[in-house]
């Protein structure tokens, strides 16, 4: 393992104080945010399994359908998953193309050919590739997984559009930046990439009132 893991509050704490001490902007920031949370999940098949759950839904539909998919699979186990039925999967609340993704990455985990404790053990890049090499997968699930499961503190996942626009709002930009402006503005926060991604979901939180849409 070759990059710093966050793994507690004091950890986010001690990543605050270098961002704020590397970009004087995040200090409002921070101040506006109030507490960043730590929102860490145990590394496994569940925990990116929760995640595809959580794409492009509110949070409290995540929630939902997370713990109905939970309750028919015993927490997610791959193999419960991979036998899901289509009939067990729209009363669970899946959309086709969940049921896909999830279907897709628990025979990948079956069959050997992704390790999720190994994706938290090896250089980001290269588990991301691992990840988005399933069908359904792409980088914010990749990223995502990265950040909250393994715990890697120089991620930070600018396709996310509640990223974009906080980075946005809180920044006073003129425009909200596209994923490819965002990726190469979040360079100046790097090593602790990861914690300023949890300081802008806060302060999106926080400041622009829609916390039912936060990943994870």
């Amino acid at each position: 393992m070759d990059f710093t893991v966050i793994a507690s509050k004091t950890d986010i704490e001690t990543g605050l104080d270098a961002l704020c001490a590397a970009d004087p902007r995040l200090l409002e920031v921070r101040r506006k945010a109030g507490s960043t949370p730590l929102r860490r999940q145990d590394p496994g098949f569940p925990g990116l399994a929760q995640i595809i759950v959580a794409q492009m839904v509110s949070k409290a539909s995540a929630a939902a359908i997370w713990g109905r998919l939970a309750d028919q699979t015993g927490g997610a186990a791959p193999a419960r998953v991979a036998a899901l039925t289509d009939l067990q999967c729209r009363a669970i609340g899946l959309s086709r193309a969940k049921e896909t993704t999830l279907r897709a990455a628990a025979n990948a985990v079956l069959s050997g050919a992704l390790d999720p404790q190994d994706l938290c053990r090896v250089p980001a890049e290269e588990a991301i590739a691992a990840m988005v090499a399933i069908k359904g997968v792409g980088r914010w699930t990749a990223e995502v997984y990265l950040l909250f499961c393994a715990g890697h503190a120089d991620i930070f996942p600018a396709g996310d559009v509640a990223l974009q626009s906080a980075v946005a709002h809180a920044l006073r930009l003129a425009d909200r930046p596209t994923q490819k402006q965002l990726y190469a503005l979040s360079e100046e926060w790097s090593p602790w990439r990861g914690v300023a991604a949890r300081l802008f979901w806060a302060y999106y939180a926080t400041e622009m009132r829609r916390a039912d849409v936060i990943p994870a």
